[in-house]
């Protein structure tokens, strides 16, 4: 990799990864505590609570690694289309020089659907769409996404959830 570029986090699956999410690159915060969605204001993992309320949240500053746990035993994998790139801030419009995962690489046999979370992961849908499982465009849950309510976002979300058998 290119000398100065921030590099991205590792995903989140296993081998039972039903739907995958796809975001573009981690946040200021997402970066700085290594934790995907990091961003108390982003509706992520407001969302899955909601999408799965019989199966609490593990909540706490210590949670995070509960909290990947929790995702992978409903059959949901996390990542991000960069793998690296430069960028001031947290806005998607500032990503430059951007390196781009493997994504078709990850071994998941099991795996039904790609889930974009937001306009610039679903940019590269054209590359994820080579994979052979039907793709979808998800309103962001970013906190810059006002535009869409939360109970908007939900029901998008929890609709490919549902289709695929996760929810």
């Amino acid at each position: 990799m290119p000398a100065g570029l921030l590099m991205g986090l590792a995903p989140i699956v296993s081998r039972d990864s039903v739907v995958l999410v796809l975001g573009s690159f981690p946040g200021a915060r997402s970066l700085a505590q290594q934790q995907y969605y990091a961003h108390p204001q982003n509706h992520f993992w407001k969302i899955l609570q909601a999408v799965w309320p019989a199966h609490p949240l593990p909540a706490g500053a210590e949670s995070y690694r509960e909290r990947c746990e929790w995702l992978l035993d409903r059959g949901l994998g996390v990542w991000d289309v960069y793998a690296a790139c430069r960028r001031e801030g947290s806005l998607d419009t500032a990503i430059r020089d951007a390196v781009v995962n493997d994504i078709a690489g990850l071994a998941l046999p099991r795996l039904a659907a790609i889930a974009h979370n937001g306009g610039e992961s679903y940019s590269h849908a054209r590359h994820t769409g080579k994979l052979g499982v039907p793709v979808y465009k998800l309103p962001s849950t970013s906190p810059a996404n006002a535009s869409w309510s939360f109970e908007r976002k939900l029901a998008a979300w929890r609709e490919v959830f549902v289709r695929h058998g996760i929810a």
